[in-house]
This record gives structure tokens, C-alpha cells and sequence, in this order.
């Protein structure tokens, strides 16, 4: 009996087949009889991994997409910042050029003081220099060039320190006040005097003083930086700052 319960012939199994064909239903009756759980549990589980690459896939789609975008954005935000180190460049030299005309402008500007200034002393040199000598007279170019030619043509000065000389900003003549002879005020003016002016001053004097005649070195203008009158008292050299008159040796 067992062993023909356990037939089952070919006739039958078309019958399954044909039973299983009219009620679908038992199907499922049969897989579970049939298959492991982990088999029965398979669809769904593929199902489910189908669902989820789908989903990965979908999500793929859209992190490509963003990609593309972030991309581009990064692209124009390159371009963005090339053109903007483009407009920084141009700036600069625009700058560069602005700061390089105002100095220019200010160098003009005082070089333009500067010759009022000379003037200034010129055209009232008793005014300014009026306490360091009596009957004042700035010498005229003509009256330098003719005073100095004289005495290069005696041999008391070079043709270099005639033209060191005639750089002069200003030449007073005039009487020496503790003395009867006459002195020679060799003046350097400048805005700002400097020990470069006070250098110029003592070095142009003592030429001027090679042709035999008395002279002084005198810096002139609106102020002076307290290392070029630390000189000036060190190599006796006369101040007038804004009319007022400072002796070597500080009074």
C-alpha cells in the first residue's frame, strides 16, 4: 500500500497539471507544500530588489542630473571668477596709473611751490633776509652769470663750480651787520627743506667763496625735518622758515 501511494504516474501528474489549470487558486497551496519557505519567499523578495534597483536607478538618474547641474555651476562660477580676477587686474592698473599721476601731480605741485617760493625770497629778499644783512640786493641772473665768468676768467674758479654755483636757488648781496664788508648769502629754498638743501647751501657757498668773497649758506622755506636743522646747526647754516630767522647755533 505504501509503495503504491507513492507512485505517481505520468497519467496523473497531467492530471495535476490539468487541476492546477482550472483552480489557480491552488497553486499556492501547492508551492507551499512543495518549496522551502525561503523559496516561497523569493518573489516578493524580488519583487521588493526590483522595486529598490528601480529606485536606485531612478535615484541615480537625478544625482547624474544634479551632477550636470553642479558642473555647469561650478563651470560659470569659474568663469565668473575669471572675470572677475580679470576686472581686479584692470582695477589694479588703474590704480597703479592714478597713484603714478598723483605723484606726478604732487611732484608738479611742488616743484611749482617751489619756484614761487624762490621767487618769493627773490623779489623780497630784504624782507626775509633783512636780519642777517643790511642793504639787501638779490643778484639777477645776468649778475650772477657776470660775477662768476669774471672769476673763472681770473682762475679762482672752475667751469664746474661756476655751473654748481649758478644752480643757486638764490645769491643776496649785502652789508654784514657786525662788520663792514660786504657777504654773499648763498640760499637753497625749498617747501620742505631737508639736509639735502642744507648740504647744496654749504657746498655752493664755500665755491662761491673760492673767488675771494664772504659768503654764508642759508636754507630757506615753510619748514624744515629735524635732521636736516640738527645739520644746519652742525655746519652752520642760517634758517629762514616763514620769515622767521634761526642762527646756527639755535637763536
Amino acid at each position: 500500500m505504501i509503495g503504491r501511494a507513492m507512485a505517481f504516474t505520468v497519467h496523473e501528474f497531467h492530471d495535476l497539471v490539468a487541476l492546477l489549470t482550472q483552480h489557480p487558486e491552488w497553486r499556492a497551496e501547492i508551492r507551499r507544500l512543495v518549496l522551502t519557505e525561503e523559496l516561497v519567499a523569493l518573489p516578493p523578495i524580488v519583487h521588493d530588489l526590483a522595486e529598490a534597483q528601480q529606485r536606485t536607478t531612478q535615484q541615480m538618474a537625478q544625482l547624474t542630473q544634479q551632477m550636470a547641474q553642479l558642473t555647469q555651476q561650478v563651470a560659470q562660477l569659474i568663469q565668473q571668477v575669471a572675470q572677475l580676477t580679470q576686472q581686479v587686474a584692470q582695477l589694479t592698473e588703474a590704480q597703479q596709473r592714478t597713484e603714478r599721476q598723483i605723484i606726478q601731480l604732487q611732484d608738479n605741485v611742488g616743484e611749482l611751490k617751489g619756484i614761487v617760493l624762490e621767487e618769493r625770497y627773490r623779489n623780497r629778499a630784504f624782507a626775509y633776509f633783512s636780519r642777517l644783512v643790511r642793504r639787501t640786493h638779490a643778484l639777477t641772473g645776468d649778475e650772477l652769470v657776470a660775477l662768476l665768468e669774471r672769476a673763472v676768467a681770473e682762475g679762482h674758479l672752475s667751469e664746474d663750480g661756476m655751473d654748481e654755483i649758478a644752480l643757486a636757488d638764490v645769491v643776496v648781496r649785502g652789508q654784514q651787520r657786525e662788520s663792514p664788508g660786504e657777504v654773499y648769502l648763498v640760499v637753497e629754498v625749498s617747501w620742505g627743506v631737508g639736509p639735502g638743501n642744507v648740504e647744496r647751501a654749504v657746498r655752493r657757498a664755500a665755491l662761491l667763496a673760492q673767488t675771494g668773497l664772504e659768503t654764508m649758506p642759508v636754507v630757506a622755506g615753510e619748514r624744515i625735518t629735524d635732521d636736516a636743522a640738527e645739520l644746519a646747526r652742525a655746519m652752520r647754516v642760517w634758517q629762514v622758515l616763514d620769515g622767521r630767522v634761526t642762527a646756527p647755533n639755535g637763536r
